[in-house]
């Protein structure tokens, strides 16, 4: 990631690399964070003379709320709002970094930096007869269809995030319980139960996984070719492609996530509980997922109470 880079800025994307190791923060977030920088970095390089940034573009300590607000500029025009909101995050992080921890500058560029506005973008429900259309994709005995079907099967009952199923090891699974551990965001460790049809499927896979050539690896997914694990993305593209072949669209697994939130407030479910069993730690979220759906749940609830229908 710091090839091409100015050596200033290598060294301190690798120093703050070192830094987010230690702090345990996720590989995900950690390249996101650093990705931010080092395109900061690279635009700066590209555009130091019209942006009067040479000497920004050797070191990050002399980077300016001036280029910082140019950077964000670009990349809503050339990306997105949201892909330029992630940028701001990131650059938020590190600058924050160079102040208050390496005592590089005397306070972060960012401090007056507005965030990009972004659209509200919904995220559809998946209906239960396209989750049947996936799983009648899968149907057979072979180890492929036998491992997607138990993936579906768990992110439709247990609303988990992709990277918490695909991060399941062996030692998550008690089907003496019927449940599994998720390793969430911030180190958060929690248990969900998971219903008959489900755990039947993950049962099915162990017996699947047990002669494949990497079963004494200590993941759960495992390719389908050679000792080696599903990663989160190969669960992304085998979603993708179930979903082409059943004729669902958009396929991905925070749909499911979504539809979780949204049948759980159709049913009356405590907000409170939602949370601890999606793994949220604030409260911004519960409004956020289902909300595609949110009139849907009005209308029932209307229709419930009978408003105007007693007399």
């Amino acid at each position: 990631m710091t090839t091409g880079l100015p050596p200033a800025w290598a060294a301190f994307l690798t120093d703050w690399d070192r830094s987010l190791r230690s702090g345990n923060y996720p590989p995900t977030t950690r390249y996101n964070y650093l990705l931010g920088v080092a395109q900061l970095g690279r635009y700066l390089a590209d555009e130091a003379s019209q942006l009067d940034a040479g000497e920004a573009a050797s070191t990050p300590t002399a980077v300016t709320r001036r280029h910082i607000e140019a950077f964000q500029a670009w990349m809503v025009q050339t990306r997105s709002a949201a892909t330029a909101l992630n940028k701001h995050k990131a650059l938020q992080q590190f600058f924050k970094w160079l102040a208050l921890d390496e005592e590089e500058i005397a306070q972060s560029p960012m401090l007056r930096v507005r965030q990009p506005k972004t659209p509200v973008k919904l995220i559809p429900i998946i209906r239960d007869g396209d989750t049947k259309k996936l799983l009648d994709n899968c149907k057979g005995k072979d180890f492929v269809q036998v491992r997607d079907e138990a993936i579906i099967r768990l992110l439709s009952n247990t609303g988990a995030r992709l990277s918490e199923v695909a991060n399941v090891q062996l030692g998550d699974v008690d089907l003496s319980l019927d449940t599994v551990r998720y390793h969430g965001k911030g180190a958060k460790d929690r248990r969900v139960r998971v219903g008959p049809k489900t755990a039947r499927a993950v049962s099915r896979y162990l017996r699947a996984r047990a002669s494949h050539r990497g079963f004494g690896l200590p993941d759960l997914w495992l390719a389908a070719r050679g000792a080696q694990r599903l990663s989160a993305n190969g669960i992304k593209l085998m979603l993708k492609r179930r979903g082409q072949r059943a004729g669902v669209s958009d396929v991905h697994a925070h749909r499911w996530r979504h539809t979780y939130a949204h049948e759980w407030k159709l049913a009356g479910g405590d907000t409170g509980d939602l949370m601890l069993v999606l793994g949220w730690s604030s409260e911004d979220m519960p409004r956020h997922y289902g909300a595609s759906a949110a009139a849907e749940r009005a209308q029932q609830v209307q229709a419930r109470m009978g408003i105007g229908e007693r007399v």
